[in-house]
């Protein structure tokens, strides 16, 4: 979102953009570069008669702050600024210093914007952002392995997003069944990562209400018994994409039980391979992200820019017909938590919930939705201005 946003604000200002350089996250603690997950000659090329983009800053403009970017005025803006903020606001201080720094980045242009910066965004997302050719050339392997392990299947295969790492249970502040091991491990987890946030004056944690209003990750079991009463057997070729599987020998079994075909980055490539990523979860991401493109269905148990992402590039590419199955989790801990429940309910149940979501599934943006989870119509039709 920062990177296409980025590419919009440059073009208002007319501006030379240079390439973005991404924030050390607190919890995934990735230091990659733009040019380690993406095509850095790529996204210069493909944008050259649009924006000016620069892979550094001038040596004059360096020299005039003392060689520290941190000198550089920082334009704070609200977040979803509307495109005339921009004009009025920012374009001025740009006008009289050379140079201004926005930071962070994150969310900073509003949704609903006109159509030829809409089309700027889509050409960003869909054609000049393309991954590093390490990442590209493993995660196309991956794809190809994965397509003729499921041969049977017509080389279909389910990806499924699973957010159950530690750093996810322990910031949804929801409860398992790990008792007082699960309690010290998820709050060392919340205080190393987040320090102090989640003992706040007035902060009230209830995970029994979280998990009510649906804000708890789903375990592997809750994902595999909704799969199993949503029809998928197990002779479904599954792909599940994920960061480190919280206690994953506890969690993990019984949905590999469930689906014994089931595979993940670690089983397509080998260790080898996958060397030269460990410790970037940005570019474990991506090959994860490539793979779960290419699926026949792809389901998401969690929110955040990954699924979001990706539920829009499926609809971009298969023309607003990918199957994607976004459940909704109220419903579900109805289901999960009611001891009565006989199968034949459940799977009642299951099945509405997938007829919902595939309902959903082929939707055009509102206005204040995101172009990048919905793309229709504005990034499958012919803009003016671009």
């Amino acid at each position: 979102i920062e990177i296409c946003d980025a590419v919009a604000v440059a073009s208002l200002l007319n501006a030379t953009l240079v390439i973005p350089i991404f924030h050390l996250n607190n919890v995934w603690r990735d230091p990659s570069k733009f040019s380690d997950i993406f095509d850095e000659d790529r996204f210069i090329g493909t944008l050259r008669q649009h924006v000016r983009v620069v892979k550094e800053l001038p040596k004059d403009v360096l020299l005039r702050f003392n060689h520290n970017i941190s000198s550089i005025p920082n334009m704070r803006t609200k977040a979803y600024s509307s495109p005339d903020h921009y004009v009025q606001k920012v374009l001025p201080k740009l006008m009289e210093l050379g140079v201004v720094r926005i930071a962070p980045f994150s969310n900073r242009l509003a949704q609903s914007v006109p159509s030829n910066i809409q089309a700027l965004r889509c050409l960003v997302n869909y054609e000049a952002l393309r991954f590093a050719e390490p990442i590209r050339v493993l995660a196309d392997d991956m794809v190809v392995r994965m397509m003729k392990k499921s041969s049977l299947a017509g080389g279909k295969y389910v990806s499924v997003h699973l957010r159950f790492e530690e750093d996810m249970v322990a910031f949804s502040c929801c409860t398992y069944d790990g008792g007082r091991k699960e309690k010290i491990e998820m709050e060392n987890a919340r205080e190393r990562s987040w320090r102090g946030k989640f003992h706040r004056p007035g902060r009230v944690i209830n995970p029994e209400a979280n998990r009510r209003d649906g804000k708890c990750p789903l375990t592997p079991l809750e994902v595999g018994m909704m799969l199993r009463g949503m029809g998928f057997d197990n002779t479904t070729f599954l792909y599940v994409a994920s960061g480190k599987i919280y206690n994953a020998a506890k969690y993990m079994a019984p949905l590999r039980q469930m689906f014994p075909l089931l595979q993940t980055k670690d089983t397509l490539a080998l260790s080898e391979e996958l060397a030269k990523f460990e410790g970037y979860s940005s570019r474990l991401a991506a090959l994860d992200y490539t793979v779960c493109v290419q699926s026949e269905v792809f389901v998401t148990t969690q929110g955040g820019n990954f699924p979001h992402f990706l539920m829009g590039h499926r609809r971009y590419l298969l023309g607003g017909n990918a199957k994607t199955i976004k459940p909704d989790k109220r419903k579900l801990v109805l289901s999960f938590d009611d001891p009565n429940i006989r199968w034949s309910r459940f799977k009642h149940h299951m099945l509405e919930i997938l007829h919902h979501s595939d309902i959903r599934g082929i939707a055009f943006r509102k206005p204040n939705d995101s172009i990048y989870t919905f793309p229709m119509p504005d990034c499958m039709c012919q803009q003016d201005g671009i």
